[in-house]
């Protein structure tokens, strides 16, 4: 009789005898001879995935589970302690100038994430009407080069127009497989679609402080610990990825106070 078999019929007179093998016997006959485990996977294959299966799908799930119970601690701590981005003259402001909750967002224009974020955040403005207002900020992935540019080609229409320089926002978001694929060239025609002066435009590229603007935002953008695109920080409150409309709004209607 094979070793295995041996092992296997002693556990079973052991169970028959009312004196059931412990854990821990069970674990020393396995580090003994592990082949019992490959005879029994081999002997019942689908039943060893679906257990596998299972094993993986309830670790996710606390996984999750953990994640949520830590995101909800630091979201409660944030409303109590705030954190504090910086609003200055001249920003491009969506929404009511003078709304109760600001949103500050920090975005990548080359980002497949930050559209959702801009579908998002459409939503908000549109059903949040005077209450919400968003400022655009820049944090531009290293691992995607054409979001420099973009955030470059934005700051320099807003010197022109804040009106122009949403159009182009929109535009941008609405076609970055053009963006990607046409790069500058889809850029200039952008700018030439919301009614900027390309000749103006080309030097306020050149300008020192569209640099300096994307820098100190995405500075900001890490002093947050923003490590990926997007992110929102809605009156002091983080929300870091791309979440859906409810998740936006209850932290703005807990702001607003409203149940």
């Amino acid at each position: 009789m094979k070793k295995q078999n041996m092992l296997a019929l002693g556990l079973v007179v052991m169970a028959l005898s009312a004196c059931a093998p412990t854990a821990k016997q069970i674990k020393e006959a396995i580090e003994k001879d592990p082949s019992i485990v490959f005879v029994a996977i081999e002997k019942e294959p689908d039943k060893f995935i679906e257990v596998v299966n299972k094993a993986a799908q309830d670790a996710q799930r606390k996984a999750q589970e953990k994640a949520m119970d830590e995101e909800k601690r630091q979201r409660d701590e944030e409303f109590k302690n705030p954190l504090k981005a910086e609003v200055e003259e001249g920003r491009v402001i969506f929404g009511n100038k003078n709304a109760k909750v600001t949103i500050i967002e920090y975005s990548d224009f080359e980002c497949p994430y930050c559209s959702k974020g801009y579908n998002t955040v459409k939503e908000i403005l549109n059903t949040y009407k005077d209450d919400v207002r968003v400022v655009f900020k820049h944090l531009p992935l290293p691992m995607h080069p054409e979001a420099r540019p973009a955030a470059e080609y934005f700051e320099a229409v807003a010197k022109q127009s804040h009106e122009m320089a949403h159009k182009f926002h929109d535009l941008v978001f609405e076609n970055q497989n053009e963006l990607r694929g046409k790069k500058d060239a889809f850029l200039k025609d952008a700018a030439k679609k919301v009614g900027a002066d390309l000749g103006k435009l080309a030097k306020d590229l050149k300008d020192e402080s569209i640099a300096k603007r994307i820098d100190a935002d995405s500075a900001e953008a890490n002093k947050f610990n923003f490590s990926g695109t997007p992110g929102f920080i809605i009156n002091g409150v983080s929300l870091r990825g791309a979440y859906p409309a409810q998740d936006f709004k209850e932290i703005i209607d807990r702001h607003l106070g409203k149940k």
